[in-house]
């Protein structure tokens, strides 16, 4: 992917993991619409890019992820944009969400509100010691309006969701660990860890990979399991399959080629 924009940078390594950055560490890289657009605009291209395998998300400098909505933005909201505004965030974020590419958050700092929601649309989110998460929206007369309330529940149950919604209160790292919101909290480089994920999952066969990642999102689906032994199926009459049996019989290491 050749394609610059303003508010977000993006690199791919040899290994075919791309770094992606919110580029407004002024802001504490702060969502505005510019930025969504942007966002969009990469994950919609992500998908046909033969050489991007892994997505790993950051946010420019060391004191944030991303720290929220644009507050100045949400201020000319009313009830019909205010609607679209969330319809528009919520629709971007689903981009991710169903992107059959790994994609991991590197969260340092604040993930707060709409960071926090991007954050929860990655498939994995790894934390640093200083990261402080949270959904302060209630504090503005607002909810979370990308998709938090739904997938804050999903990820550490309706109970403690409602908790953390209704109080807007901010947590850390560890305890965004203990309720099962990030996959895991690092005293080192978060980024370095990310990659370090990212470099663990692409040794397996990716056309395995995207097929877990469709499956585990029908998890809790009426047609989950249809959907399940479906792509076990399709799994079955692939080179990497028999490359991967293969070569655990063989005692040697797979050489998945992706057909």
């Amino acid at each position: 992917m050749s394609k610059s924009f303003n508010t977000i940078t993006h690199n791919t390594d040899d290994s075919g993991v791309t770094t992606l950055t919110i580029d407004r560490p002024n802001k504490l890289n702060a969502l505005n619409d510019e930025v969504l657009n942007e966002l969009a605009q990469f994950f919609k291209s992500v998908q046909v890019d033969k050489d991007l395998r892994a997505v790993i998300i950051k946010g420019a400098g060391d004191k944030a992820f991303a720290a929220g909505a644009d507050i100045k933005e949400l201020q000319e909201l009313g009830n019909r944009s205010g609607r679209m505004a969330s319809q528009k965030g919520q629709q971007i974020f689903q981009l991710i969400v169903d992107t059959r590419k790994p994609v991991i958050a590197a969260i340092n700092g604040f993930a707060l509100g709409g960071g926090l929601e991007l954050a929860m649309a990655c498939h994995m989110r790894i934390a640093g010691q200083d990261a402080v998460l949270g959904l302060p929206e209630v504090g503005l007369g607002l909810i979370p309006g990308y998709g938090g309330t739904q997938r804050l529940s999903e990820l550490i149950g309706r109970s403690r969701a409602l908790e953390m919604i209704l109080t807007g209160k901010q947590i850390s790292a560890d305890e965004a660990f203990q309720m099962g919101l990030v996959n895991d909290v690092t005293d080192g480089d978060v980024y370095e860890t990310a990659q370090s994920l990212a470099d663990d999952i692409l040794e397996n066969g990716p056309i395995a990979i995207q097929s877990a990642l469709k499956a585990v999102y029908h998890s809790g689906n009426q047609n989950g399991y249809q959907i399940e032994a479906d792509l076990f199926g399709e799994l079955c009459d692939t080179d990497d399959f028999i490359e991967g049996t293969t070569a655990f019989l063989e005692g040697r290491d797979p050489n998945f080629e992706g057909h």
